[in-house]
């Protein structure tokens, strides 16, 4: 916090009707983790904090402690909280599906460089309130100014207050169970340097609603009129980033007087949010999960055309193109899972031979080609399903996407390229007999 003002059968029937009360959480009392545990494929959280400085935030790594493992419990996740950022540094968080920042970032250039690689690989993260703190965006500014997008700290709110909130994007999975407006719990209120608006990878899903003004107890620390985003994501990234997660303290005598997860909706967005990262959220639909024993054709949304193999061939150096869909073995494909969502992409023709991109490279328009699985980060795709069920693909090396050019010209050559959303990296799943 920056400087502030000084602060059987009768059994069984019974256990029926309690199973049946729970699902329709007639008995969740307000605030709980969850109202209904959801069947959701398991996935796990670690989480990263200091628990150092400013009362408050220690508060609300001690309170997330305790209720992240009670909501992981209730919603298919694993929750493990840990002091040692080099983690990040030493591959060791390459197991988990979703890493939390809760009171703070990366400080060595072996932990940012770490967590950078992390994300660029397909990996989720959930950032609160500090974790994107700073007066020096300069010192790291891929991760404040381009994943972040915020830039540096420019004023808060005080004293700590709930805040009515407006969802500006109710597409995104992390905000499709939240009203129009919601009341927050408590806490204290950044604003940045960055005007987030103007950022098109940025996409905002909850900012102050104006009737909060004026927000804060301090005349002289309240916000009276602006606009302030409090959640929003990177559409780059499999990331999300929440403006909240500072309690009021009784400073004298170290004692709480709010809850970070007082909020019934503000948690919906919290579990919603962390299903989405760990790749339970994104709903049902007729190719989620991928099959690992199907075989799919891969259409793009731009123009229709399949992914192929050139000729039908499939030896090493294989150019991957696009092509006019005719069901043949050249546009079949299986993904595989390695680890961590990941899978290879291989070819019906040759299971042994897999979409690869060619020579490692990470750079944009490196074309696609077919080489044997050896395992490399570049023969590794990642799956996300997107809002209508079509899917991109995010090389594990490079944290690009599987792309074409967007025409119909059959025999064009595909390539990675940064996401950026489009229909040329957009794939319908269609399984083959």
């Amino acid at each position: 916090m920056p400087p502030r003002t000084p602060p059987r059968r009768p059994h069984f029937l019974a256990r029926l009707l309690a199973l049946l009360a729970l699902v329709l959480g007639l008995a969740a009392p307000a605030g709980a983790a969850s109202a209904a545990p959801e069947a959701a494929a398991p996935f796990k959280v670690i989480a990263f904090y200091n628990g150092t400085w400013d009362a408050a935030h220690v508060d609300f790594v001690k309170e997330a402690n305790q209720w992240f493992p009670q909501a992981g419990a209730d919603n298919g996740f694993t929750y493990r909280a840990t002091t040692d950022w080099n983690l990040l540094a030493n591959g060791g968080v390459d197991e988990y599906q979703v890493v939390l920042f809760l009171d703070d970032a990366p400080q060595t250039a072996a932990q940012r460089s770490g967590f950078e690689r992390y994300v660029r690989g397909g990996g989720g993260w959930m950032g609160f309130h500090v974790s994107a703190f700073t007066t020096n965006a300069g010192s790291w500014p891929w991760y404040y100014n381009s994943f972040l997008g915020s830039g540096d700290f420019r004023s808060n709110t005080w004293g700590p207050t709930t805040a009515v909130l407006r969802t500006e994007d109710r597409s995104h999975p992390s905000t499709t169970g939240l009203p129009g407006t919601f009341t927050s719990a408590v806490s204290e209120w950044y604003s940045w340097s960055n005007d987030l608006r103007a950022n098109p990878d940025i996409k905002i899903l909850a900012s102050v609603d104006p009737s909060s003004f004026p927000l804060g107890t301090d005349p002289n620390q309240s916000w009276y009129s602006g606009y302030y985003p409090i959640l929003w994501t990177n559409t780059q990234y499999r990331m999300l980033y929440a403006n909240f997660g500072h309690n009021a303290m009784n400073y004298d005598t170290n004692t709480r007087l709010s809850s970070t997860f007082a909020s019934p909706t503000q948690n919906r967005f919290l579990l919603d949010g962390l299903k989405w990262l760990g790749g339970a959220g994104e709903g049902p639909s007729p190719t989620d999960p991928i099959s690992p024993t199907a075989w799919y054709a891969l259409s793009d949304r731009a123009a229709g055309t399949c992914v192929d193999a050139r000729s039908a061939a499939t030896a090493n150096g294989t150019p991957v193109q696009q092509y006019t869909c005719n069901g043949t073995l050249a546009q079949q494909f299986q993904f595989r899972p390695t680890d961590g969502r990941y899978a290879r992409i291989a070819i019906r023709g040759n299971p042994n031979q897999v979409v690869d991109v060619t020579g490692v490279s990470t750079a944009d328009n490196a074309p696609l080609q077919l080489w044997a699985y050896g395992g490399g980060g570049n023969q590794q795709w990642l799956p996300v399903r997107e809002a209508d069920g079509a899917y991109h693909f995010t090389a594990r090396h490079s944290g690009k996407c599987l792309s074409t050019t967007g025409g119909a010209a059959n025999g064009v050559q595909l390539v990675q390229r940064t996401c950026d959303g489009s229909a040329a990296q957009s794939f319908r799943l269609t399984a083959q007999p």
